[in-house]
């Protein structure tokens, strides 16, 4: 409606020599008719200067001469949110006289009367005009007051002239701010016409097949229009500290293993490394079994044999569990709970070989039946780390893990006996962490059982050390995340991922 109306007016007329009282006597909204303005002096429909404002004055009387649209600056007062309450429903002062009766009233009642801004506000405004006199007993000092504020408010809503003194004293209260308002003077540009004509973007098949690209006029492209920018990748905070992990391994001496199952079958993930069938993490509340593949068929048979032995009736100096080993839970597909799953594969392939030493690790994701909180989720990522050699000790192992958490800044460490099914002796980490000014638990480690070992045909005096921790703990904790949702998840806020620093462990 607001480009029907320029257009149309134009074609009978000289110019629009005010926008704003172009739109008023029409009815339109002033905003949208500027936005029309804009568009058509960008396809020279009138002629326009978009902001002269700031220009020379001599390129200003330039561009009057020439009849090019320039702003008609104009400064007015509106009503800010307090002041359109007031102009509504009378000043604070005036409510609070009106609520004293003739014979007083007691502060506390009058109180309750009024809302808390009002009362406040009417007794500082009242006693200041001298309206009422304040103690115990709030009594009027004259009989009949004007409101004169809201009569000024209401004036300047109605675009009436008010004194400047009341102007002044409204700015003061903040029942009124200032507001630039720009009009136009608006003529008709070289490509003026009574209504605005479509131009094609593009040729497309269709005008070709029709035959009316020869009619079609195209718009002009603009060879000096500049794109978007371009926005480099952001890492997440996980990523930047799992590569600073995998560098600190590295320059360890340790081998990265491949972690690119997240499927994997029970017999890894918990039979190869001596963990009972009836244990509790092999029930369906904690761990994903899936539908579909819901089982394996490929599984070394002469070690699912000695595995099975060693979970039945024992073996290498085990009694073992003393049940009867179901070849149906072995073969259960699942989303694997742990990355130690990838450490029973790599021992085996080991084992097949002339025994070497070996030190691996791993980051990747693990699955587990979680309920969700501020500090679980159903995914996250574990970092392991393992050392196969021949007579390796509980002292190797502290002595690796002193080496590998003072290289995240952790010197101070102490250990606490735990159990695990495949790991004994087995230890909780623990690290003091200065911010917290207590101890914290960082990791779990231990010493591979030999029934674990042996049925994989590891020699009988080779030992693996291992310890593993979470990816995100550190994380949230470098980077001062509290919640666990807001790291990893579909609520990640985008510009966290943008704006966080670069990581550096053990600095």
């Amino acid at each position: 409606m607001a480009e029907e109306a320029i257009l149309g007016y134009l074609e009978t007329n000289d110019q629009i020599s005010d926008s704003g009282h172009f739109a008023a006597q029409l009815g339109l909204d002033h905003n949208d008719v500027v936005n029309v303005i804009k568009s058509l002096h960008g396809f020279r429909y009138v002629d326009a200067e978009i902001s002269p404002l700031g220009i020379h004055e001599m390129t200003i009387n330039s561009l009057r001469r020439s009849g090019v649209m320039q702003d008609i600056k104009k400064e007015a007062w509106v009503l800010t949110d307090e002041g359109k309450t007031y102009a509504a429903t009378g000043s604070p002062e005036v409510q609070l006289f009106l609520a004293i009766p003739p014979e007083g009233i007691p502060k506390d009642e009058l109180q309750k009367k009024l809302a808390p801004s009002v009362y406040k506000i009417g007794c500082a405004q009242a006693a200041k005009n001298k309206w009422v006199n304040m103690g115990t007993l709030i009594t009027r000092k004259v009989q009949h007051v004007d409101d004169k504020v809201k009569d000024s408010l209401l004036r300047i809503t109605d675009g009436q002239v008010v004194d400047q003194d009341d102007i002044k004293s409204l700015k003061a209260r903040k029942l009124i701010a200032p507001q630039t308002w720009k009009g136009y003077l608006v003529k008709k540009g070289p490509n003026y016409a009574p209504k605005r004509k479509k131009v094609a973007t593009d040729l497309t098949r269709e005008n070709l097949q029709r035959g009316d690209w020869k009619e079609l006029e195209f718009k002009e492209y603009n060879f000096t229009a500049k794109g978007l920018p371009i926005e480099g990748g952001h890492l997440h905070p996980l990523l930047k500290v799992r590569q600073q992990l995998k560098d600190i391994f590295r320059q360890m001496g340790f081998e990265e293993m491949p972690t690119n199952n997240f499927v994997e079958s029970s017999f890894w993930n918990f039979d190869a490394l001596f963990q009972p069938q009836q244990h509790p993490a092999r029930d369906s509340h904690d761990t994903f079994f899936l539908q579909a593949p819901s089982t394996t068929k490929e599984l070394p048979e002469d070690y699912v044999e000695r595995v099975k032995r060693v979970h039945e009736s024992g073996g290498y100096d085990s009694r073992g569990y003393g049940y009867d080993w179901k070849r149906d839970e072995a073969n259960k597909n699942l989303l694997r709970t742990h990355t130690t799953a990838v450490s029973s594969r790599m021992l085996y392939l080991l084992a097949q070989k002339p025994f070497v030493p070996k030190k691996y690790f791993s980051i990747d994701r693990v699955f587990r039946n979680e309920a969700v909180d501020r500090t679980h989720l159903a995914e996250f990522h574990q970092i392991e780390g393992l050392v196969c050699d021949r007579g390796l000790t509980l002292g190797d192992l502290i002595g690796v893990l002193h080496d590998f958490f003072s290289r995240l800044g952790m010197s101070k460490l102490r250990f606490k006996p735990a159990y695990n099914p495949y790991t004994e002796p087995s230890m909780e980490i623990f690290s003091y962490h200065e911010g917290f000014q207590k101890w914290v638990e960082v990791g779990n480690s231990g010493m591979f059982r030999p029934e674990m070992l042996l049925p994989m045909g590891l020699p009988e005096d080779a030992r693996v050390i291992a310890w593993g921790l979470s990816l995100e703990r550190p994380t949230m904790i470098l980077y001062g995340i509290d919640n666990i949702r807001d790291l990893f998840g579909p609520k990640v806020d985008l510009g966290l991922i943008k704006k966080n620093p670069i990581c550096r462990l053990g600095i």
